[in-house]
């Protein structure tokens, strides 16, 4: 029997094991390093953040129908997934030439490089991250494929004889070899953990923010506004349970003292705008439902909030628009844009410039210090967060974010409403059934909400109070004498204009999904 041979095809693993170390050690050191630049210098998450740049539309819409607010997580697993895949093979191309695995290295540093610099937050003092870590993989990958060339080489033992010393301790150095890089990462690991708790200055300035009172408050929540059925969500949405779909992997951090506003473009007079400034004005409170343009009918990326900021019908109005322009791009800070037709910043709706989200300063991930909420419009043309530019434009002349990537410009909120309660497949004890949901048509309000069992008539469900015209409304339905078997149950909804929800079916892309909810349920 062939020893030496036998030797060669049993250690290939070794190599894999090298490679997946060595980048263990590129993206953890990287990691902790960029603690001390932006938090796109990151590499991963500069290349997640590219990765989402490039994703077609029909793609985006596929992962947050599949994995809603987990999308994110989803990426980031499945990057890992491929890094650790990718890793393995350049150990085992090092196995036959270390240039030509360093080569593979270097070639995914660039492509690393080239996610860091292309940023709209990052300048090439972001590129050292990228770098010393590169410099750490590549000595990791020597190192170990130095050890697991030795451990290859040293004589085979038959079974029958004492193991031999040379490949005992051969073994014994490629095992501590690994170990040692493992530990490196943990503590790289940890250090950017620390590292980001110590130097989080933005959360702690939040936290001690007090936020003025608005001068024109929201009114109190008449009786009735909130049903209570049970399994159907609340009239306000807690800020821990609101919907987050933005394409920021790592959620932006900007002291609110260092936070300013450029309003630019077709006005006649530019300027800025500090975070003080804006405490200082005549702020306003509002009852707002936001509905992301991905929400499937029937599906959960929609919430209510009580917004506090300041109009921005004031803000463009010290701007004066020019005659022509008919959009604002806002810009947020980590690049982000959404094209919103003037005339909706400009009318009677409460567009604000959102400082305070359910009476406290708006979460990190929900954009703080200041973002955009409007009425009417889905959030990928309006509800720009980490806002940092304002800029007068036309349609003709710019175009945002998402509308590069093919969907609508304007993209008008389609009134809905959603079945909450019983949920999809249900086992129903027989007797009565309590439906439950929320329904939304916003600027204009829901008058009416309908329900048909099975093929029957339509009957009328029970209605929440209003609030506003731009929040949702809860409804409730009573079934009574349910009997055994199969059943479904649809909901439509009429808006206060006398306008019935559209019945044809669509998809989110390109301007939101259309369509009467229907669930499949049993009776016992």
């Amino acid at each position: 029997m062939d020893t030496s041979n036998s030797a060669r095809a049993s250690f290939p693993w070794r190599y894999a094991v090298a490679g997946v170390c060595s980048a263990l050690v590129l993206f953890t050191t990287a990691q902790a390093i960029s603690g001390f630049f932006s938090s796109a210098s990151a590499p991963m998450v500069a290349l997640g953040s590219t990765i989402i740049d490039f994703t077609p539309a029909w793609l985006k819409d596929w992962a947050i129908g599949l994995f809603g607010t987990n999308d994110k997580l989803f990426l980031f697993i499945t990057l890992g997934v491929v890094a650790a895949a990718l890793a393995g093979i350049v150990g085992l191309v090092a196995k036959r030439s270390m240039m030509a695995g360093s080569a593979l290295v270097l070639l995914l540093a660039a492509v690393l490089a080239a996610s860091v610099v292309t940023r709209s937050s990052t300048t090439y003092s972001d590129l050292i991250p990228t770098a010393l870590g590169t410099v750490l993989g590549l000595s990791a990958l020597r190192l170990l494929t130095h050890l697991a060339r030795k451990s290859s080489a040293a004589p085979e033992v038959s079974s029958a004889s004492a193991p031999d010393s040379s490949r005992v301790t051969a073994r014994r150095h490629f095992l501590l070899g690994t170990a040692g890089t493992v530990v490196l990462s943990v503590i790289a690991a940890g250090a950017s953990q620390a590292l980001r708790g110590a130097r989080n200055a933005v959360e702690s300035a939040r936290s001690a923010l007090g936020l003025p009172a608005a001068k024109f408050t929201a009114p109190e929540l008449p009786k009735g506004a909130d049903l209570n059925t049970a399994g159907v969500s609340r009239f306000i949405t807690p800020n821990e349970e609101f919907y987050r779909i933005d394409t920021a992997l790592s959620v932006p951090r900007i002291d609110p003292q260092e936070w300013v506003l450029k309003v630019h473009g077709m006005v006649e007079n530019e300027f800025t705008l500090t975070f003080d400034e804006l405490l200082s004005k005549d702020l306003v409170e509002h009852y707002l439902t936001l509905t992301c343009v991905s929400n499937p009918v029937g599906g959960d990326l929609v919430g209510n909030a009580k917004w506090l900021g300041y109009p921005l019908r004031e803000l463009l109005k010290q701007a004066v628009p020019l005659p022509g322009a008919d959009m604002v791009l806002s810009t947020s800070q980590d690049g982000f844009s959404a094209s919103t037709p003037l005339e909706v910043l400009t009318d009677s709706r409460e567009a604000l410039l959102a400082i305070g989200m359910n009476d406290e300063p708006l979460p990190l991930e929900h954009g703080f210090p200041v973002r955009m909420v409007v009425p009417g419009l889905y959030g990928y043309v309006s509800a720009t967060k980490w806002v940092v530019d304002l800029e007068v434009t036309r349609f003709q002349d710019k175009t945002a974010y998402w509308t590069t990537r093919g969907w609508s410009e304007r993209g008008p909120i389609k009134m809905s409403s959603r079945i909450e309660t019983p949920r999809s497949f249900a086992n129903l004890p027989a007797g009565k059934v309590v439906f439950g949901g929320t329904a939304w048509a916003q600027t204009t309000g829901i008058a009416r909400v309908e329900v048909r069992i099975d093929d029957g008539p339509w009957q009328e469900a029970e209605l929440s109070s209003t609030v506003s015209a731009d929040t949702w409304r809860q409804w409730r339905y009573e079934w009574n004498g349910a009997t055994s078997g199969s059943h479904s149950a649809t909901v439509r909804a009429t808006d206060a204009n006398g306008e019935l929800q559209a019945d044809e079916v669509a998809p989110p892309a390109p301007d939101g999904s259309s369509g009467w909810h229907r669930l499949q349920f049993s009776i016992q």
